[in-house]
């Protein structure tokens, strides 16, 4: 069976400016794929290109086997898009925002309510059906727009920050329907700036900087590839604590209001340092995916 998603040499241009620079990747079926980058990294801009909203500037980019500079209509029809904007029809009602989705894709009226019905559910919210949008809370809005992109069963569904600003109930209850989406078959392009958010549900992912693409991976495999044994963090900043870093070799990170200790005997190294230190926190923890993004894109901000 061909990937769900082949990009080769992939390019976008805007005027000077290269959003997306000859990128390659592959996405398969039932999957869940992440697009990591700080901002302006070209993540969205080559999200954009696979739903066909942007045209491609050279290179390939096959979606469902189908070429997107050719076969925009048929690759639309088979997809569903979860933007990460509020476009919902605020003059409708939960469940009529679904119905007057569906024309879009020609479902028969009576084909419509069930599979609105069927969705609502599925998003828990089938309690709000008739409420209108200014009604809703924002996590009730993005499971919305989460069931609106599932009204045409797509084949490949792509969400666009699909949390951002929810509550911890909320995330958690959209986290468990994408997982019981793919078990189903559909294939999930996540793009979000929550890194535990995609390191529980990516099965791989790239992480992008200026239009390239810096790394692809497995979450787990890029954690221990780029972050070597666990990391102790103290929660202090003094001349003697350095100088003791310093002189035992460690390699660790300076933040503001701590150290980082990069180390695979982290249990030893606290112990030293309570024996050594008054120090009022530290402790050994797991590394994880946001400390490989820091690392490989830095901490600066960009907008």
């Amino acid at each position: 069976m061909p990937a769900v998603v082949v990009a080769r040499d992939l390019r976008k241009n805007f005027d000077e400016i290269k959003a997306v620079d000859g990128i390659e990747f592959t996405i398969e079926q039932g999957e869940c794929f992440g697009f990591l980058g700080p901002n302006g990294a070209g993540k969205s801009t080559t999200m954009r290109m696979i739903f066909c909203a942007s045209p491609i500037t050279s290179g390939e980019l096959r979606v469902l086997d189908m070429d997107v500079s050719t076969r925009q209509r048929e690759i639309k029809r088979s997809i569903g898009v979860a933007p990460q904007e509020d476009n919902l029809d605020p003059d409708f009602t939960t469940k009529k925002n679904l119905m007057v989705y569906a024309r879009y894709f020609g479902m028969e009226k009576e084909a419509a309510s069930k599979k609105a019905d069927e969705l609502l559910e599925f998003m828990q919210l089938s309690e709000k059906k008739e409420a209108r949008i200014d009604e809703l809370s924002g996590g009730m809005k993005r499971r919305l727009i989460i069931a609106r992109a599932l009204m045409n069963d797509p084949r490949l569904l792509i969400l666009d920050e699909p949390t951002t600003g929810l509550d911890p109930q909320a995330r958690h209850l959209i986290w468990e329907r994408i997982r019981e989406l793919k078990t189903k078959g559909v294939t999930v392009i996540l793009s979000t700036h929550y890194m535990d958010e995609a390191e529980r549900l990516c099965d791989r992912l790239v992480i992008m900087e200026k239009g390239q693409i810096m790394v692809e991976g497995r979450p787990y495999e890029l954690i221990a590839k780029f972050i070597e044994g666990g990391i102790v963090e103290i929660e202090s900043i003094s001349k003697e604590v350095e100088d003791y870093l310093l002189s035992s070799g460690h390699r660790y990170e300076t933040q503001p209001d701590r150290y980082l200790v990069f180390t695979d005997k982290g249990d030893e190294l606290v112990a030293e340092l309570n024996k050594r230190f008054r120090i009022p926190r530290l402790y050994v923890r797991r590394p994880t995916l946001e400390d490989v993004f820091l690392k490989l894109t830095g901490r600066r901000l960009l907008e």
